[in-house]
């Protein structure tokens, strides 16, 4: 049984391997080896150029990095606080309210592309970073997972932090806040990946370059009337999700220690 087992699980993982190996072995050689496994065909790094030079990588990064920030800054304090709200305070209607953000979690994202659409347009935040990150910010995932950490601080402390002279407020930034740091380095990651590759939205919303997210951007790679280059697409990926291997590889300790914490599978 063990054996089968181990079988499967190698199995499973280089079939989910194979696709990341593709592309980079399409990036690092010509175009004509993409489809072509010699196997010591000559590398090249002309894919990278090539990609570089047909679109705004340097503005597409930057874009995508403010888009991230703002959902991710505005995600960490209003779910902080509705969280704290929850967990520690009684108030009419608080398991409705509660139950009302836990259906968030039961409605697909792209179920209410037409409605956010409508809303972010009235506001006219069409083609803008604030129109993409808005109906983002209130994460139910994330007050959920949040005030399931606060809950199990002890209420002893605070007890302790109001003898000391602490407000609500301060008991959050000085107790609760301190203690749930690995919950919130988890949540940091799900929702930097989940955003750093969203398509769809941005899609919907992005139509100038000074705007695009790297996921939008792309998508010239892909246009049948520019021809399909599978080594230069293959670079491009390699691009755009660089900084996330890149961050994973430095704080793997850290990111594995985070979901550990925090129960995240």
């Amino acid at each position: 049984m063990k054996l089968l087992q181990k079988i499967a699980t190698y199995t499973l993982a280089i079939i989910w391997i194979l696709p990341l190996i593709y592309t980079f072995w399409a990036a690092f050689h010509e175009e004509k080896y993409s489809s072509d496994f010699t196997l010591f065909a000559p590398l090249s790094g002309q894919a990278f150029f090539d990609a570089w030079i047909q679109a705004p990588f340097l503005q597409y990064l930057t874009n995508t990095f403010f888009l991230v920030t703002i959902i991710l800054i505005g995600q960490m304090v209003l779910c902080t606080l509705a969280a704290y709200a929850f967990a520690k305070f009684d108030f009419y209607g608080k398991n409705i309210a509660f139950f009302l953000v836990l259906m968030q979690l039961m409605i697909m994202p792209e179920n209410l592309i037409m409605e956010n659409y409508k809303t972010v347009a009235n506001f006219n935040l069409i083609d803008t970073t604030w129109g993409m990150a808005i109906p983002y910010i209130a994460s139910a995932f994330g007050i959920f997972l949040l005030r399931q950490t606060f809950k199990t601080i002890p209420s002893e402390l605070d007890d302790a932090a109001k003898i000391e002279g602490c407000s609500p407020i301060g008991t959050l930034f000085r107790v609760y806040i301190p203690l749930s740091k690995p919950t919130y380095l988890a949540y940091a990651l799900v929702s930097v990946s989940y955003h750093w590759n969203n398509f769809l939205w941005p899609l919907v919303i992005a139509n100038s370059n000074e705007v695009k997210p790297l996921t939008v951007g792309l998508a010239i790679f892909a246009a049948p009337e520019s021809g399909v280059q599978w080594s230069t697409i293959s670079a491009a990926t390699l691009i755009s999700v660089a900084p996330l291997l890149i961050a994973f590889l430095i704080f793997q300790k850290e990111f594995v220690n985070s979901f550990l914490h925090t129960g995240i599978k």
